[in-house]
């Protein structure tokens, strides 16, 4: 008993220091920015099995509306079956009939429950636009514009639809897939549906929180350890081309270690166009946005002081870079942060700053409003478009329902963060061009290269209330409707 005992311990010592072995030789391949393509082969073992567990779903679901069909000939009903037959009942496979995208996503980010009125759009800024579809619409009919009560039912039925499905909130929740992921957090109907979904569902239970989440934990405790340490050392270097050349190096270093803690594969398009200087601007989905794009490049970073996990990234970054961190209080000081933010690109030695105009994570399917402040500065602006892969994890965060620590704990128990980066010809503000109008035609851009829906929409409304100055910009609209002016 005693040397089996003893064989057991030493097979275990042997088995863990193996397997730490092999983690720091992951850490080691993240650090010299390397890879040996064993992520790359993960992500297209999981498009097979993907795609495998969509055929085996249409097939129960063929079988299924076959059976009701069967069952409603039998029953004399069979002109009547398509009406009777649920969505869930009755397979899906025309994709570009449903509106659904090559990688499985829906192409609007989400399914559309009513029609909307599209010659009535009730957006926050009708200035210049006052429902011209409708107006011109009534001119070809040669109808006069005399005061009507019908005149009231588009707006109602836009007031209606808003209740039931707006523009808005859809943006603030998690992408909706066409196809099952695996994941329990997406679907919780699927698992279950046949014994070989079954089979793989649990043996990617057990793949993703026995083997890969220790090892992603490990990964990032690592990672966030060597960046304190690296940034650290750095930061007591005088000041000049060697502390620069260094900090650049460290941080692609250190955040491609972390890079490796959530098993990302990240494509870069378009490098030439990389910035080196100046504001880089781009969508924003999640903090991990930072992540992926300083494993290719090094920035600086502006925003709100953080505590928490955050704030020992926020502090450690410090040490060693210039970054602009803002309190509360402070950040809502705009001719504070526009001062602190020309400083910083009027220094050619200073690192590009990232900057998130929309200021709050939006659902990878849109882009919303971007705030004019960064547009204001001056010099040359670096549009970046970020779109995400949700088929192997939503990379969305949800502060208002998940915590950072929450979200982490998503994303280490997700199958992977797949994204591509697309570096777009830096953009200068046009002649007689308002901030505005240039902020908007660099959303447009971005939008465009993302495959993102372009809205107009700001993102702080899904914390705060309409500002006042809409509500009554659509109340004269309509009462210049209302005098057929």
């Amino acid at each position: 008993m005693f040397l089996l005992a003893l064989i057991n311990v030493v097979l275990s010592m042997i088995t863990m220091s193996s397997v730490l072995m092999l983690l720091f030789f992951i850490i080691f391949l993240a650090s010299m920015g390397k890879s040996i393509g064993v992520r790359r082969k993960y992500v297209e073992l999981l498009v097979r099995i993907f795609e495998y567990g969509r055929q085996n779903i249409e097939s129960i679901r063929k079988q299924q509306y076959d059976y009701l069909d069967t069952s409603a000939d039998d029953s004399g009903l069979a002109t009547n079956v398509d009406s009777n037959v649920t969505d869930e009942a009755k397979p899906k496979t025309d994709i570009k009939q449903n509106g659904i995208t090559s990688n499985g996503k829906i192409a609007n980010g989400g399914n559309s429950v009513i029609n909307r009125v599209e010659s009535l759009k009730l957006l926050p800024d009708v200035e210049g636009a006052r429902s011209k579809s409708r107006e011109l619409e009534n001119e070809k009919e040669n109808v006069s514009l005399e005061f009507n009560l019908s005149n009231c039912l588009d707006y109602v039925k836009s007031g209606m639809e808003a209740i039931i499905e707006d523009e808005v909130t859809s943006r603030f929740e998690a992408e909706e897939l066409k196809n099952w992921n695996l994941l329990t957090r997406t679907n919780r109907h699927y698992e279950f549906i046949s014994w070989r979904l079954t089979v793989i569902w649990v043996i990617g239970f057990f793949i993703r929180y026995v083997i890969l989440m220790p090892s992603r934990v490990f990964i990032c405790f690592v990672g966030v350890l060597w960046l304190t340490l690296c940034t650290a050392a750095v930061g007591c270097l005088p000041e000049g081309l060697t502390k620069r050349w260094m900090v650049k190096i460290v941080l692609i270093q250190c955040f491609g270690v972390l890079s490796s803690a959530l098993s990302s594969v990240v494509n870069y398009h378009n490098i030439e166009n990389r910035p080196l200087n100046g504001i880089c601007v781009a969508n924003h989905t999640s903090p991990i946005d930072v992540l992926m794009l300083m494993c290719d490049n090094c920035y600086s970073l502006i925003g709100q002081r953080h505590g928490g996990f955050l704030g020992v990234l926020q502090r450690a970054l410090a040490r060693a870079s210039p970054h602009i961190w803002f309190e509360r209080a402070e950040a809502k000081d705009r001719m504070a942060v526009a001062k602190r933010l020309k400083e910083h690109v009027s220094d050619p030695n200073n690192p590009p700053i990232l900057i998130f105009p929309e200021g709050t994570c939006i659902n990878n399917t849109s882009v919303m409003q971007f705030k004019k402040g960064s547009f204001e500065v001056g010099g040359m602006i670096y549009p970046v478009a970020i779109k995400y892969d949700a088929r192997f994890g939503d990379a969305f965060w949800n502060s208002s329902r998940y915590s950072m620590m929450q979200y982490l704990y998503m994303m280490m128990t997700s199958w992977a963060i797949v994204c591509d980066v697309w570096y777009l010809p830096p953009m200068v503000r046009g002649e007689g061009e308002s901030a505005i109008d240039f902020a908007n035609r660099v959303k447009s851009v971005i939008a465009k290269q993302g495959g993102l829906v372009d809205l107009v929409w700001d993102g702080q409304l899904k914390r705060m209330k309409p500002k006042k100055e809409w509500r009554e910009k659509q109340q004269e609209e309509f009462t210049k409707r209302l005098k057929g002016e």
